[in-house]
């Protein structure tokens, strides 16, 4: 039951990157996080949905146009924290992102989110 919450919680996490309008990020993010959640990305730590927000926003406006981020593996929840792979790509082949995310799951929400991003690569697609 709690790999199906993690899976959920992680699947509508993602889905903001493709809202189909930035209007609808805060809404996705808001079922999909808790309201105090921590953030460990690639600039540091910060707090809360306004931040990862930002931060989903900065990804989908890629200089090379609004990508897709999509999750490429199984989400493997071991203990109380989940981990899954994922990959961004932006439109006609541009760069790829590629990288592990870790989050911590609290009433079936996520309360913290580690990004560990690898190196941008064209895609082989």
């Amino acid at each position: 039951m709690q790999e199906e919450a993690a899976r959920s919680a992680i699947d509508t996490f993602i889905s903001a990157f493709n809202a189909s309008d930035d209007s609808y990020v805060t809404a996705l993010l808001s079922q999909a996080l808790t309201s105090d959640v921590v953030f460990w990305g690639p600039l540091g730590r910060s707090e809360g949905i306004v931040a990862v927000e930002r931060f989903v926003l900065d990804i989908r406006r890629h200089p090379a146009g609004t990508g897709t981020m999509v999750r490429c593996s199984a989400v493997d929840m071991p203990d109380e924290w989940a981990r899954y792979q994922w990959v961004f790509t932006t439109p006609d082949g541009g760069p790829r992102l590629a990288g592990t995310d870790v989050v911590h799951l609290r009433r079936s929400l996520i309360d913290q989110v580690i990004v560990f991003a690898g190196e941008i690569e064209p895609s082989t697609s």
